[in-house]
């Protein structure tokens, strides 16, 4: 058993400045006493692979440093080899451009959780699993389809390191191309679908995305449920002078808006769709929704 912390750096995230400020930020936890070893990625995808890796060789502690995106494919990283007798730790250094998964705990930032590490806080968190046509995927923060996700594209494509600028370029952006359509789905085996039309669904684990935007205000990272918003298919108008809402959780207020705990969620798509999953943009077909109750546990 390996209890030495492995530091997965992206040194690109946050548009490079992951790797100018990883040094001071791992010299503060081993001047605290905490072992850590470090291996950094050069390209998407790789950290999944590194921590299947370092699984193998003995590692149970991990830092995602980075931004979402990071924390996103440590996780994935986890499965399937999660099966083992221990649970996976992961902790973070928000260095990146969007780390909306540690705001549910705090809004302190990269000093939070140093704090974390030092104090070796720790609880159990749940992690949602997406099957889909063409594999599996994991993730702990929340997958949206609609709107959130035609905002995450655009600044995927066009706005990537501006932070929360490039969210709200994004959003108006996306305001010009308005989209409102059906996802069909029915949840924990009921057997209505539900075919109506919609702004946007939200899978959630944890409440924020996009950095501040608290989108499912009601989700707990442990309490072994999907936080299923949905916002129905509202005007352009409305939207705009809504925004706002979607910043403090209110807008689950709205007439056209719902929120349900699910344990499980079954889509009946007949193509592929876009979706946003903890910051990165995924084009699958999905199929079924599930929780897998305090798979993980994260510094906190």
């Amino acid at each position: 058993m390996n209890r030495t912390f492995l530091a997965v750096v992206n040194p690109a995230a946050g548009g490079g400045r992951c790797g100018k400020l990883v040094g001071p930020a791992l010299m503060r936890l081993r001047d605290g006493g905490i072992k850590v070893d470090v291996v950094e990625t050069s390209g998407q995808g790789q950290a999944t692979a590194i921590v299947r890796d370092a699984l193998i060789k003995g590692y149970q502690k991990f830092i995602a440093v980075g931004g979402d995106g990071t924390s996103y494919e440590i996780v994935n990283g986890f499965f399937p080899n999660a099966e083992n007798a221990f649970r996976p730790t992961l902790a973070f250094l928000p260095l990146g451009t969007g780390n909306s998964f540690l705001r549910d705990f705090s809004d302190r930032g990269v000093d939070f959780a140093l704090e974390a590490i030092l104090a070796q806080r720790s609880r159990p968190c749940d992690v949602l699993q997406m099957k889909h046509r063409d594999g599996v995927i994991h993730y702990i923060n929340l997958l949206s389809m609609g709107f959130t996700a035609d905002v995450a594209a655009m600044r995927a494509v066009r706005f990537s390191g501006w932070g929360e600028l490039g969210y709200q370029a994004a959003i108006f952006i996306s305001l010009a191309r308005f989209k409102r359509r059906p996802f069909p789905l029915s949840v924990d085996r009921e057997a209505q679908i539900d075919r109506r039309p919609c702004l946007f669904l939200t899978f959630n684990n944890s409440k924020f995305t996009g950095g501040t935007m608290m989108i499912a205000p009601w989700a707990d990272v442990n309490d072994g449920l999907i936080e299923y918003v949905r916002w129905g298919p509202i005007g352009r108008t409305t939207l705009i002078r809504n925004l706002s809402t979607l910043y403090d959780g209110t807008h689950i207020n709205h007439p056209a808006a719902e929120r349900r705990a699910v344990r499980r969620v079954d889509f009946h798509l007949d193509s592929p769709v876009d979706v946003m999953v903890d910051g990165e943009v995924l084009s699958i077909w999905c199929q079924t929704l599930e929780v897998l109750p305090s798979a993980i546990n994260i510094v906190v």
